[in-house]
C-alpha cells in the first residue's frame, strides 16, 4: 500500500512540471531626496519641514494602466505589454507607495501618511495617472495632480508632473531603468508644486492670524 502510495504521489507531481520560465517581477525605486543648486562656495540652507501632514490618496490611473504588466504603446497605437515580466503590484499601489516615499524623504512635511493611514491630514494628494507607458525607446510617465485642504475639500493647486526618458537599448532591463529615471522626474516636479502650492498657504493663514498693527491711539494706552 505504501509503495502504491508513493507512486500516485510521483504520477501527481509530474503533472504539475512545466517548462515555462518564471515571471520576472521589476521593483522601481523611489527618487533620493535632492537639495536645490546653490551658487558656487555656499551651501543649500536646508528648509525647514512644514508644520502640517499631508496624505497621498489612492491614485487612480488612465484606462488599460492600472495593471502589473510593464505597458508598451506601439507606433499603430497599439496598447501591448511585455510578457514574462510585470512590476510587483498594479500601477495604482506602486505609484502610491513611490509618491508617499519621496514626499517623505524631501523634508517638506511634518508628515506624510498613505491612503490606508488612521491618522488624520491637514492636506490631500490626488493623482490620476495618465501616462504610464514605454514607446521605445522613450518612456513617459505623466501624473495629473489635485492638492487641496482637507477641511472643507477646497481646491489650493491643479497641475501635471511629467518625465520621460530614453531607453539605452531595446531590452527589459534597460526599458526599466528608463521607467525608474522617467518616474523619478514626475515625481520631483510634484514634491516641487505641491509643497510650493501647502507653502504658500501655510504662509497666509498664519498672516491672517496675527494680530493687526498697534494704532497710536493704541499704543498711548
Amino acid at each position: 500500500m505504501v509503495l502504491l502510495l508513493g507512486l500516485g504521489l510521483t504520477g501527481c507531481s509530474g503533472l504539475f512540471q512545466s517548462n515555462a520560465k518564471p515571471e520576472q517581477i521589476y521593483y522601481l525605486r523611489a527618487p533620493q531626496a535632492s537639495t536645490a543648486a546653490a551658487p558656487a562656495g555656499v551651501s543649500a540652507a536646508p528648509v525647514p519641514a512644514m508644520p502640517v501632514s499631508l496624505r497621498v490618496a489612492r491614485p487612480q490611473a488612465g484606462p488599460g494602466l492600472d495593471t502589473a504588466h510593464i505597458m508598451l504603446v506601439e507606433a499603430d497605437h497599439r496598447m501591448n505589454f511585455y510578457t514574462g515580466s510585470r512590476w510587483p503590484a498594479p500601477l495604482s499601489e506602486l505609484m502610491e507607495s513611490l509618491a508617499v516615499q519621496t514626499l517623505r524623504a524631501s523634508g517638506e512635511w511634518a508628515s506624510v501618511e498613505d491612503s490606508g493611514s488612521p491618522f488624520p491630514s491637514d492636506y490631500l494628494l490626488q493623482l490620476y495617472v495618465r501616462r504610464f507607458e514605454g514607446s521605445v525607446p522613450v518612456v513617459h510617465v505623466t501624473l495629473d495632480c489635485i492638492v487641496g485642504r482637507r477641511q472643507g475639500r477646497e481646491v489650493l493647486a491643479t497641475f501635471s508632473a511629467a518625465g520621460s526618458a530614453a531607453a539605452a537599448a531595446n531590452r527589459l532591463t534597460d526599458v526599466v531603468a528608463a521607467f525608474e529615471q522617467a518616474t523619478g522626474t514626475a515625481l520631483g516636479a510634484l514634491v516641487q508644486q505641491s509643497a510650493q502650492a501647502v507653502r504658500l498657504d501655510v504662509q497666509h493663514a498664519s498672516r491672517s492670524e496675527e494680530p493687526p498693527p498697534a494704532t497710536a491711539d493704541s499704543a498711548k494706552r
